[in-house]
């Protein structure tokens, strides 16, 4: 029942409340967008989603448009702020409203994964990814990639309310202990030799 219908309507609300009461906070944003001169403000790329099914994923863009590969080179430091405070996922709640994402859930990976995934780490995409999820407040960055599937994998065969609402109080501390962002220095997932 939660899953299947009450987990949709909690996230449409959800998500519209946020574009309503975080509203102000995109026109700061976009402001000063504006003012550095940042164009495009939106960084959009296809990702994974729900039954394998593929969908263009928004946010605020946080590097500098360039060919160099080094992601470092290409930082600026109103993306470095955007990405410690995890304001750069604002963008997010539209694929919510769209419903393509869910405020909770596995995180939407890049196309290219899907080739190098087998069908048991492919279980994570059962449900719509999130904009937060069991991994993100378990380790993130920090764990392996084989560790990440093993818990995308617990929350699709554990979703419940009760869950949810877990990960919703551990993303609120995560945010505010302003852990430094590493995801740019994330290795990319190229699949198991098993």
């Amino acid at each position: 029942m939660y899953a299947n219908f009450a987990k949709r309507i909690m996230d449409v609300f959800f998500a519209l409340a946020g574009c309503v009461l975080l509203s102000w906070l995109f026109l700061i944003i976009l402001f000063i967008y504006l003012i550095l001169l940042k164009f495009p403000v939106l960084f959009t790329q296809k990702r994974i989603g729900r039954n394998n099914q593929l969908f263009t994923i928004y946010k605020f863009r946080t590097l500098n448009l360039s060919e160099n590969s080094n992601l470092d080179n290409r930082r600026f430091w109103w993306g470095d702020v955007l990405r410690l405070f995890s304001l750069d996922e604002l963008p997010q709640l539209w694929n919510v409203l769209l419903g393509e994402m869910s405020l909770i859930g596995p995180r939407p990976l890049p196309v290219e994964y899907l080739a190098v995934m087998n069908e048991q780490q492919r279980v994570r995409h059962k449900v719509r990814p999130g904009i937060t999820g069991w991994t993100q407040v378990n380790g993130r960055h920090e764990i392996s990639w084989e560790k990440k599937f093993e818990l995308d994998e617990y929350y699709v065969k554990h979703l419940s309310f009760g869950l949810d609402v877990v990960i919703l109080g551990k993303t609120v501390l995560l945010l505010f202990s302003f852990k430094k962002d590493k995801s740019l220095n994330e290795k990319k997932f190229e699949g198991t030799s098993s």
